[in-house]
């Protein structure tokens, strides 16, 4: 995947990375029997984070200011894909995915100083995780119709309120949290606010595993927390348009995973359709198998394709509302049909609990709605095509 990309600097982070996972992660996940759904001792996502640090690898997303290598969103894509390529469970701890650089790296310009010492360099250190706090019970793709409020009580903030599905909750140090700082407006004023999640009255709790197994999401409970005005990010009233900020990216850098995944299901595919042996020989020369791997392999490129042209938008500066969307719902539908066919071939064996395939299989059907429903997508892409110059 991404086979085009020969900058001899990128080259030398993607060699590394596939030599760690090959000689260090991968062994280490032998070594102490983790797999995707089993709760990661902390202490183990720590080791991970640490060691990618010291290796350059966990910030390799941010500029050369910042401790990074500054990679394009194109380079990021290529190394994405191939980290969910390798099928490792601790996978996305490498580049930081679910707490580390990427979940902050275009929202650093709004720190202040004291932010970005207190906070955000330790993250991009690899010494603390955060996480991004938008989505409550009633609130999910309506985001504006948030609950949880920041009361300016002097020189502090008080929070009440609850998220819910936070991705990288379970093992953050601190969350950055999107509360209503003014009801009376329409639609109401939003602020982000920096929360440590170990202070007096945050609750997180891990009550539900999503239909991947990971844990990686939870819940976290505000009751009059407490924190300092200082810890108000980009500024009051700025939450809604810091969060929507890192949307687009976003949802174009989950895109890459699903690549990696579907593209790790398709190469056990393949492998499994020339060493079955069925009526006198292998699957492989049934056509019928044969035409599976030939749409897989189709959609595979063609998913490749659009996120290599969309990801060189984005380092253009382009607008990516649009694209960033149809990106997203493409490539999440078409990845989990790569999926669902390779289920097919494995037959009994790819229904089996906990086989590779049926993992990724379930994991890539989260894609559709995470980040964003195909529905959300096609909403924007609508709205964009009918009303391009409301847009």
């Amino acid at each position: 995947m991404f086979d085009d990309l020969t900058h001899p600097e990128f080259v030398a982070v993607r060699d590394g990375i596939r030599r760690y996972v090959s000689n260090e992660l991968i062994p280490l996940e032998r070594e102490l029997g983790l797999d995707a759904e089993t709760p990661w001792p902390n202490e183990t996502l720590r080791r991970v984070w640490r060691r990618s640090a010291e290796l350059g690898f966990y910030s390799a997303c941010l500029p050369a200011a910042l401790g990074g290598k500054g990679l394009s969103i194109l380079e990021q894509c290529a190394l994405k894909a191939d980290l969910a390529a390798s099928g490792t469970v601790l996978a996305p701890h490498v580049l930081g995915d679910l707490g580390g650089p990427p979940r902050v790296g275009n929202m650093l310009k709004y720190a202040t100083p004291d932010q970005l010492e207190r906070y955000f360099m330790p993250v991009i250190r690899g010494e603390k995780s955060t996480c991004f706090a938008l989505t409550e019970p009633h609130s999910g793709s309506d985001a504006l119709s948030i609950k949880t409020t920041a009361a300016v009580d002097g020189d502090e903030l008080v929070i009440d309120g609850a998220k819910h599905y936070i991705s990288g909750a379970p093992f953050a140090d601190f969350a950055i949290v999107m509360c209503v700082t003014d009801a009376s407006q329409t639609p109401p004023q939003i602020s982000a606010v920096l929360v440590d999640l170990d202070l007096p009255g945050v609750t997180v709790s891990h009550e539900y595993v999503p239909m991947s197994g990971q844990h990686i999401d939870a819940d976290i409970r505000f009751e009059r927390v407490r924190v300092p005005r200082a810890n108000l990010f980009g500024g009051i009233g700025n939450g809604f348009k810091l969060g929507m900020s890192r949307i687009n990216v976003n949802r174009l850098l989950h895109c890459p995973t699903m690549l990696g995944l579907a593209t790790f299901t398709y190469r056990a595919a393949l492998d499994y359709a020339r060493t079955r042996q069925q009526f006198g020989g292998p699957i492989a020369r049934f056509q019928a198998i044969q035409h599976m791997l030939a749409d897989m392999a189709s959609a595979l490129w063609a998913c490749e394709s659009m996120i290599a042209q969309t990801a060189a938008l984005a380092d253009a500066g382009a607008d990516l509302k649009m694209k960033a969307a149809a990106c997203k719902l493409f490539v999440s539908e078409r990845c989990f049909e790569v999926a669902d066919k390779a289920v097919q071939i494995h037959g009994n064996v790819g229904v089996t609990r906990g086989h590779p395939v049926e993992r990724a299989f379930r994991t890539l059907r989260m894609f559709r709605i995470v980040t964003g429903t195909s529905e959300i997508q096609r909403n924007t892409i609508a709205r964009a095509i009918l009303d391009p110059v409301g847009q």
